[in-house]
């Protein structure tokens, strides 16, 4: 199997499983309005993939391979063993991803790529997916810049990419954990209940957890927040501006970041 057959069946075997576990132990109990949401939230991942198919020469992988031909980045420098390079790539990677995030957060016009991902009213598995096209090939060409200065092994690099999708599956997951165990994950990896923090409608609170695999770069650069005012169980989630059910249209939500009101 190569990389991306890879990718898709670690995914479907990943969503299905959480799909399963959100309908056994969920944190919210209302609708989750799945057969709007859906369809609209698998859309954007589908545009996405062909997106940075079709409009990118390289992917991330891609990258790894060619700077593994020509000897190129940083990695190449020195000789470590194979296992402290995936690691440095790994967290090397995974700080670029909260770095951009933040960014997101911080710089206007990425922001109105970003909020289309904050305007979904109830988090999922699903909500993994909702991202604006031009936000994914903002954050794979980073991606590629990194991969490019790092010189980062292919298997490194297709595994961070497998992490990623997974994880974000996971953090966005209408999942409760017990306690005991979302208290123990959260000293390395981001929980649901983390996460869900992110996406609560008070601006202080969705400035706050940025991570999306570690949770060390929350606490390492201050923004990390550790419950929201209301019980996670209510919790508000979304955009006040995006409320309306016409803005949760897929046409509505791909023209979101060039519209003003």
């Amino acid at each position: 199997m190569n990389a991306v057959a890879w990718r898709a069946a670690i995914f479907v075997v990943l969503l299905l499983l959480l799909v399963l576990a959100e309908w056994r132990w969920p944190r919210h109990q209302g609708n989750p309005d799945r057969r709007h949401r859906w369809p609209v939230n698998l859309g954007f991942g589908l545009v996405g993939a062909l997106c940075l198919r079709l409009l990118l020469p390289w992917l991330a992988i891609d990258a790894a391979l060619w700077a593994q031909q020509h000897h190129v980045g940083l990695l190449h420098l020195w000789t470590l063993p194979s296992w402290l390079a995936i690691v440095v790539t790994l967290m090397a990677l995974d700080l670029l991803i909260y770095a951009q995030h933040r960014l997101m957060h911080r710089v206007g016009w990425l922001w109105r790529l970003h909020r289309l991902h904050h305007s979904d009213l109830t988090l999922d598995a699903s909500s993994a997916m909702r991202f604006h096209p031009l936000e994914i090939l903002f954050s794979m060409g980073l991606k590629i810049a990194a991969v490019l200065a790092l010189g980062a092994a292919p298997a490194a690099v297709l595994a961070f990419e497998i992490l990623l999708n997974g994880f974000a599956m996971f953090t966005h997951a209408n999942l409760a954990l017990p306690l005991g165990l979302d208290r123990a994950l959260r000293w390395v990896v981001v929980t649901p209940d983390m996460h869900r923090i992110h996406h609560s409608v008070l601006r202080d609170e969705h400035d706050s957890n940025f991570g999306f695999n570690l949770s060390w770069w929350d606490w390492l650069f201050r923004s990390y927040r550790d419950a929201p005012r209301q019980p996670q169980a209510t919790l508000r989630l979304g955009l006040d501006r995006f409320r309306d059910s016409r803005e949760q249209r897929f046409g509505a939500l791909m023209l979101q970041p060039f519209r003003r009101r």
